[in-house]
């Protein structure tokens, strides 16, 4: 049986984590609004997918993350990267509008502004552009800490509201503040575990539904193929076929995001599997009944371990 044990990552940011954690149950049964964004998303909520396996936050970006977010104490430095992971990459993507010009929701830059929402929000960030410019990226992720504070950001309690008002959609709040949990335990999250968790973390709240892999519903094989099918990987349709078939982590290996965690009686009676994301996380479609939710790993009845991603 594999020792789960949790990083020194996860331990020195249970605080952040707690956050997150406490933002996303609260937007799973508080969010409502309208359709339609003050700062549309390049897909609009969508999942982001993966760029080859490297690193999800690009060089230069994750320290720019950190700094962004002291302007607004609070505020975890893991939702900006969240944010500009989905919008557009962290600069990376070459979608319309990200560069240059907009895209077709008229929005700009790496961080996804509506011109009449930068211009409100607009800073000009250490080294950033004078006068400050949606597509500096510095003066971007800075714009966008002001804005996510001002919307109550520096707050756990009003977290998920601000990440609301960002971009009025359920499923980007969950995808957001899922990739936030994952990036606190591993900032070096690779793009296809990233492609993986925000595909699963988009689907929370979808009706457990047995045999189902996303037409109207998941079981626990099928919403961990599903997600490791969004990155690129493909697995085997069942749990004790997943266990099988992925590489094991060795005994007393810490977790990272991404991990599948393997529930039964014995290695060979696998009944359930849940895809880690951190802080002692996983999500899972877990019985009839239920939903797809964030669920605290049981760790007593863990069978195994094992990384897709490899």
């Amino acid at each position: 049986m594999v020792k789960a044990v949790v990083s020194l990552g996860v331990l020195a940011s249970l605080a952040v984590a707690g956050a997150v954690v406490a933002a996303i149950v609260v937007v799973s049964v508080s969010v409502a609004g309208p359709t339609g964004a003050g700062v549309p998303s390049t897909g609009a909520g969508a999942v982001p997918v993966p760029g080859g396996g490297g690193p999800a936050i690009p060089a230069g970006w994750l320290p720019l993350y950190r700094r962004a977010a002291t302007t607004c104490p609070g505020l975890p430095w893991e939702v900006l990267a969240a944010i500009g992971t989905v919008e557009s990459a962290s600069g990376t993507s070459t979608a319309p509008g990200v560069h240059s010009g907009a895209n077709a929701a008229g929005a700009e830059g790496p961080l996804q502004f509506e011109p009449a929402t930068f211009a409100a929000y607009a800073t000009v960030g250490p080294g950033g552009s004078e006068p400050p410019s949606p597509y500096d990226p510095v003066d971007a992720v800075f714009s966008a800490a002001r804005m996510l504070c001002a919307d109550g950001a520096g707050s756990a309690s009003t977290l998920a509201g601000a990440v609301d008002d960002y971009n009025h959609s359920e499923r980007y709040v969950h995808t957001v503040l899922t990739l936030a949990l994952a990036f606190g335990d591993n900032p070096a999250a690779s793009t296809t575990v990233t492609a993986a968790l925000a595909f699963a973390g988009a689907q929370l709240g979808v009706p457990y539904l047995w045999g189902g892999t996303g037409a109207g519903g998941f079981d626990c094989s099928g919403l961990t193929q599903a997600a490791y099918a969004h990155a690129g990987v493909t697995l085997p349709r069942v749990a004790q076929d997943q266990f099988d078939a992925t590489p094991a982590l060795a005994p007393g290996a810490s977790l990272e995001p991404g991990d599948l965690l393997f529930f039964g009686s014995g290695p060979e009676a696998v009944d359930h599997v849940g895809i880690y994301v951190g802080a002692g996380e996983m999500i899972d479609a877990p019985h009839t009944g239920a939903t797809v939710r964030l669920d605290h790993a049981d760790w007593s009845g863990l069978v195994g371990v094992t990384r897709p991603s490899g």
